[in-house]
């Protein structure tokens, strides 16, 4: 009798206990329910937020890089192309699609007819020409060049490596600067370059004596010539202490010489370079 009262007792607690399980069941379906509610509200939201920026920035005004437009660029430049070499101390550069002269700063270079002229131009034309380099600007010339420091690709300065390796004289006159003062004393020192020379004559003077002789350069330009030295071709050091020019570029008077040796017609020797014939070597 006491098995089948207890019987639906037990069926009650079972089935309580059934139906507390799918209560929790359902309980957690909708928690998982709601979270994932959530979850789509917030990635529905980025998406709006994330469509709504890519709007603003097509729909805004393209920025201008710092430096294309407003003002002038400053005195330190960079990336301008060589796109001329006049001489050692003087090249062109496109800037803006313009050209600007610029003279070297603190540096004088041998004139181009000068003893190291042409080496000087061509030493500059080879670290230079066609390449980008900097360009600190000092002043502006009475000229109206623009003088400063040309740095090269590879952070050097132009103007100290003409002097540094004998192409150039310190110009004290108008600088003061130290680094190119011990270039040329090192140069000098070391004999490179225009150095070599026994004595060479600094640019400045060169000119000054070119502009009081006048009448010397009148009485060589009509110095009379033998007959076919328009084409014959002559020898000459082109060092300020020679007076002379050679028939044969094997002579060794002509070997002596510590600069550049010119090849020139005879003319040119006797008239421009006010030269005589040499008779040591001569048949």
């Amino acid at each position: 009798m006491k098995k089948l009262l207890y019987f639906p007792l037990l069926l009650s607690i079972a089935l309580s206990s059934f139906g507390c399980s799918n209560d929790k069941k359902d309980s957690q379906e909708q928690f998982r329910e709601r979270q994932r509610a959530i979850q789509e509200r917030s990635r529905a939201q980025q998406d709006a937020t994330e469509v709504a920026e890519d709007e603003i920035a097509a729909e805004a005004p393209a920025t201008t890089a710092p430096g294309t437009e407003g003002p002038a660029k400053p005195a330190t430049t960079a990336g301008d192309k060589v796109v001329g070499v006049k001489d050692g101390d003087t090249i062109v550069l496109l800037r803006n699609g313009e050209e600007v002269t610029v003279r070297l700063y603190g540096v004088d270079t041998p004139e181009k007819n000068q003893a190291y002229g042409q080496r000087a131009k061509q030493y500059t034309s080879d670290l230079v020409f066609g390449k980008q380099v900097r360009l600190i600007v000092n002043n502006k010339d009475r000229y109206g060049r623009t003088v400063g420091t040309v740095i090269l690709p590879d952070g050097k300065s132009l103007n100290e490596e003409l002097v540094k390796n004998g192409f150039a004289w310190h110009y004290k006159a108008y600088s003061k600067d130290a680094s190119l003062a011990n270039a040329e004393a090192d140069a000098r020192r070391f004999k490179r370059g225009l150095w070599a020379d026994a004595n060479p004559v600094a640019p400045w003077d060169f000119r000054k004596n070119k502009s009081g002789n006048t009448s010397v350069a009148a009485s060589t330009a009509n110095a009379p010539i033998p007959a076919g030295a328009t084409k014959r071709q002559v020898y000459l050091c082109n060092s300020t202490g020679s007076a002379v020019y050679h028939y044969d570029k094997n002579c060794s008077v002509l070997k002596r010489c510590k600069v550049e040796t010119l090849t020139v017609t005879e003319a040119v020797a006797i008239r421009e370079h006010g030269r005589r014939a040499d008779k040591t070597c001569s048949n």
